[in-house]
């Protein structure tokens, strides 16, 4: 349980105001000069003590990524990339921060810059996000007029530029080199790796994308050290962690709990518990619509982070807990989440391009119950074929929700396909 004194979104709500001068008053900015003094060696050691690992999906250590920026130069520009895009279906915490906590952010950014030796920093915002980009261009003016962005920040020497960028609404863009792609005017088609941004990114320069939480949360592990971050959660899950919890629950909601919390216990004290009780569940999604998931007889003991999650064959990802009941046609909706990869698909990797829209295909198909049995497996192998053989993960993203579903609801799909061929077999005989 994550007490109160832990927290590091103290407004994640908006109850207080998003400014800078409330943001102050919450203790954003507080030591902000002699934060940035440390220097850059001691921000990433920090960093790396704390066993941040990254918020946006994938879980990478933080620290580590950002060790991998170049020590020497020729003098050019650097960048950080917050991914602030947001697109997995389901999540929602980003945005929480962007619209009531954005001088986090800011300021993680400055600090983040600091220890990879940047010069400048984008912000690319999802463009369906109109209120939180607004809120956001209100912190960076106000960050800027009060001299916590620009030349000489806070009388500390360092500069740093930040801008805001508006995408245009493609999932693709989430992935990172998409979105630098997406950042340089170009379509947001992800490259190929290496080379890695950290030595050609943006522009043909050292950059290193972040997600907006993963960098939001630094000022506050500067603070209060790395001790500290670190003894929250369990063992290579450390720290507190945004979860975003929609579907069948009493009380959807975004709040931030230590990681490692079990999930019955996260349903039922923050949302109210499962619409119809806890024997009424019939499946959760745990970490936005890229992962598998998971049935109850999972649920019951399993607990909220990456490592946990992943030894039952689904991830943590964005913390995206969607909760599906007993009325739900949980092959219906794998069924949407296969239309909806098929759709943002950039069409790049032919297993990706073919391979998305064969999945709908099949799985609308299982949905009427006019497939056969065995196109289960043929299914399930198409998946297989297209995990890991394409550039980015978009291919893995379409390819797991469909996994999940057969390995736990396989006697469901089956069940539906013969009472199709019964009623077929009916119609026929008379």
């Amino acid at each position: 349980m994550l007490h109160d004194r832990d927290r590091i979104f103290t407004d994640i709500y908006g109850e207080r105001g998003s400014g800078l001068v409330e943001a102050q008053a919450r203790g954003d900015y507080d030591g902000f000069k002699d934060l940035i003094l440390r220097g850059r060696e001691a921000i990433v050691e920090e960093v790396k003590r704390s066993d941040l690992r990254g918020r946006g999906g994938a879980g990478f250590p933080t620290g580590l990524k950002w060790s991998f920026m170049p020590k020497q130069t020729d003098g050019g520009p650097i960048y950080l990339v917050v991914n602030a895009d947001e697109s997995e279906p389901g999540t929602c915490k980003d945005r929480e921060i962007m619209r009531h906590e954005p001088h986090k952010l800011i300021e993680g950014c400055v600090l983040a810059g600091v220890g990879m030796g940047c010069t400048a920093g984008y912000i690319y915002i999802r463009g369906e996000f109109i209120r939180e980009a607004e809120a956001l261009q209100r912190a960076l003016d106000e960050a800027y007029d009060a001299g916590f962005l620009g030349k000489d920040i806070a009388g500390s020497g360092f500069d740093f530029e930040l801008y805001l960028h508006r995408g245009a609404g493609a999932y693709i863009c989430g992935e990172e080199t998409g979105l630098i792609e997406s950042l340089e005017g170009k379509k947001g088609q992800p490259r190929l790796k290496p080379p890695f941004p950290a030595m050609v990114g943006l522009y043909g320069r050292p950059s290193t994308v972040n997600n907006v939480e993963t960098i939001a949360v630094v000022p506050t592990i500067l603070r209060r050290g790395a001790d500290w971050f670190a003894d929250l959660g369990r063992e290579k899950n450390t720290g507190t962690k945004l979860f975003c919890i929609s579907g069948h629950v009493n009380q959807p909601c975004t709040v931030e709990e230590e990681m490692g919390i079990p999930l019955k216990e996260l349903l039922e004290k923050h949302c109210g518990g499962v619409r119809g009780g806890w024997n009424n569940l019939k499946a959760v999604i745990p970490g936005g619509s890229s992962v598998p998931l998971i049935p109850r007889s999972i649920c019951d003991d399993v607990l909220m982070d990456f490592d946990s999650l992943k030894n039952v064959q689904s991830g943590l990802g964005t913390a995206a807990v969607t909760v599906m009941d007993e009325s739900t046609d949980v092959i219906k909706a794998i069924c949407r989440l296969s239309k909806f990869y098929m759709h943002e698909s950039c069409g790049q990797c032919t297993p990706c391009r073919e391979g998305t829209g064969w999945l709908w295909r099949v799985m609308t198909r299982l949905v009427e119950g006019r497939a056969r049995s065995e196109e289960i497996d043929m299914l399930y192998d198409v998946t297989k074929e297209i995990e890991g053989h394409t550039i980015c993960a978009l291919g893995d993203a379409a390819a797991w929700p469909v996994q999940g579903l057969i390995r736990h609801f396989r006697p469901e799909i089956e069940a539906r396909i013969r009472a199709q061929q019964d009623e077929a077999q009916l119609a026929a005989a008379g």
